[in-house]
């Protein structure tokens, strides 16, 4: 009698498996439902969301990332769409949505290769050379500019659609003169462009602070509140008694010599406020508490302090002010102060605020943006940090292209051109690739409710005469976007087909998703229910 060959388990019990055409058919569904998700919210006549958790807490946005960061996404092949929205976010701070459809116009367009029994290397393959031709093409319709119209105009063209629209030009003001104040050596570190919202008035309120705004209070009523011609020390150690090192006992045995010891530690503290007021500071930040007894003695000394000041906010300072953060108030100079033409504790929305204003040369700058409501306030600080990236990427490259779908125009009609000089079936993945781009004036087009075809063929008819000429989706025409203004960073559009076109050659090669039972759902495919003790269910 043969003996019953025993079966070979290799994975746990509960693991679910998708093969080849099955995986290759989930994760393209995946991203094709994401891109569809995001896709109404591009270019100006995009709709919003509203995002809503688990707590009732409401978001109400149209940026891409902001959108899928709150999504709760399971799918693994959908996550790894919603990291190439973060890098975009990450690296240019706008163009989020787009990067994320054109990857889903990749894998949808994908999907119709791999039926006509092409291999998934192949059109992974035709994919890359393709991006490559791309950013060749989009190199040679960049324009040169780095001057404050064209970044004006940048800076406008990311805010238009937004909750920032009606103000789009006094907030293109205050952005682009921001990221011109923070500019060194040619790079803009726009960590050092500080964001403080605060509702209750109208947007046009939102001014630009040469310096820093500190979300804090003075620590004691007797402070002034407003110093002219601002010494500023920045302190990170607490200004009170030392704690000794190690654990000591003192005995007392004399109420003298209670006295005494009390006496002492108001002389420490005093010290460390004459020290203070001999290196010739009048306005005191500290990063740590600042004592009872000190805070009498400052207030006695004219000095306006506060205290538990944020790191980052240190550091803006340190940048804003040219003062040096010291560690050991006994080590503090004159030459470690900063100065500032002004230091003022100011009510904002019922909440006070101490504003550092008039600093000389800042390198750290501070936004107060203002709105009627918080979810009006949010929308603008979103819509205000993509001008700001975009307006960096500019300053920093020096090169733009127009808007109104007319790169992805130009570009796919190169390549297009392109795939005819190349032999075998990446010919058919490159020409994917080209339809595949112009998913972004399609949409543009079925946002603004125009027929998305006769746009498609105006604008390819129009790119005959001129490589500038974008869809005008207020007026539904075809306009020249160079003369229109509506101008867009060349560093948006570059990452934005780099990063869609490896994440959708990474889920193209993909043929085996193995997911362990608590991630079955999430790969496609529910865990079996094993019952009882791993027995057969009943």
């Amino acid at each position: 009698m043969a003996q019953q060959q025993q079966p070979l388990i290799i994975l746990p019990e509960g693991t679910t498996r998708n093969l080849g055409r099955d995986a290759q058919r989930n994760n393209i569904l995946a991203g094709k439902v994401l891109a569809e998700t995001v896709r109404t919210t591009l270019g100006p006549k995009g709709m919003d969301k509203m995002l809503v958790d688990g707590l009732g807490d409401i978001v109400v946005t149209n940026d891409g990332v902001t959108i899928l960061k709150e999504m709760d996404i399971e799918h693994p092949a959908a996550k790894m769409l919603v990291e190439v929205a973060k890098t975009q976010e990450d690296e240019v701070g706008d163009g989020t949505t787009t990067a994320v459809i054109i990857a889903g116009e990749l894998l949808k367009r994908s999907e119709e290769l791999l039926d006509q029994e092409i291999h998934p290397t192949i059109i992974a393959l035709g994919y890359r050379q393709a991006a490559q031709k791309a950013i060749e093409l989009l190199d040679q319709i960049s324009i040169d500019a780095d001057d404050k119209d064209t970044l004006l105009k940048v800076a406008m063209t990311a805010m238009t659609g937004k909750g920032t629209e009606k103000a789009r030009e006094p907030l293109a003001e205050l952005i682009v003169g921001a990221v011109s104040q923070v500019v060194e050596d040619g790079k803009v570190d726009s960590e050092q462009i500080k964001i403080e919202s605060k509702d209750g008035a109208a947007i046009e309120d939102s001014e630009l602070v040469s310096g820093v705004i500190i979300d804090k209070e003075k620590v004691h009523p007797g402070m002034p509140s407003e110093i002219n011609g601002a010494k500023i020390a920045l302190v990170n150690s607490a200004i009170e008694v030392k704690e000794t090192e190690v654990d000591a006992e003192i005995r007392i045995t004399d109420p003298a010599q209670m006295q005494a010891f009390i006496e002492q530690e108001e002389n420490m503290i005093k010290e460390m406020v004459d020290e203070l007021v001999a290196a010739g500071a009048n306005v005191l930040f500290c990063q740590k508490g600042i004592d009872d007894l000190a805070q009498h003695y400052l207030s006695k000394a004219g000095i306006l302090a506060t205290r538990r000041v944020k790191k980052s906010d240190m550091e803006k300072l340190a940048k804003a002010t040219g003062a040096k953060i010291v560690t050991n108030i006994e080590d503090l100079s004159a030459d470690d102060l900063g100065d500032a033409g002004l230091v003022a504790e100011d009510k904002v929305s019922g909440d006070d605020m101490i504003f550092v204003k008039e600093c000389k040369d800042p390198k750290a700058v501070t936004l107060l943006l203002r709105g009627s409501t918080s979810h009006v306030v949010d929308e603008i600080e979103r819509a205000v940090e993509d001008a700001i990236g975009v307006v960096a990427s500019t300053v920093e490259d020096g090169k733009v292209v127009v808007g109104g779908g007319a790169p992805e125009i130009a570009i796919a009609k190169g390549l297009k051109d392109y795939a005819e000089t190349i032999s075998g079936r990446e010919q058919l993945a490159v020409t994917a690739f080209a339809e595949a781009l112009e998913v972004v004036p399609r949409t543009l087009a079925e946002n603004a409710g125009l027929d998305s075809i006769d746009s498609l063929v105006d604008l390819r008819a129009a790119h005959e005469d001129s490589i500038y000429m974008g869809l005008n989706v207020f007026e539904g025409g075809v306009t020249d976007m160079k003369e229109a203004g509506v101008i867009e960073p060349q560093r948006v559009k570059k990452q934005a087909i780099q990063s869609a076109a490896e994440a959708a050659e990474m889920i193209l090669r993909i043929d085996d998703v193995i997911a362990s039972s608590s991630q079955g759902a999430a790969a496609g495919a529910p865990a079996p229910d094993m019952g009882m003790g791993g027995m057969p269910p009943m």
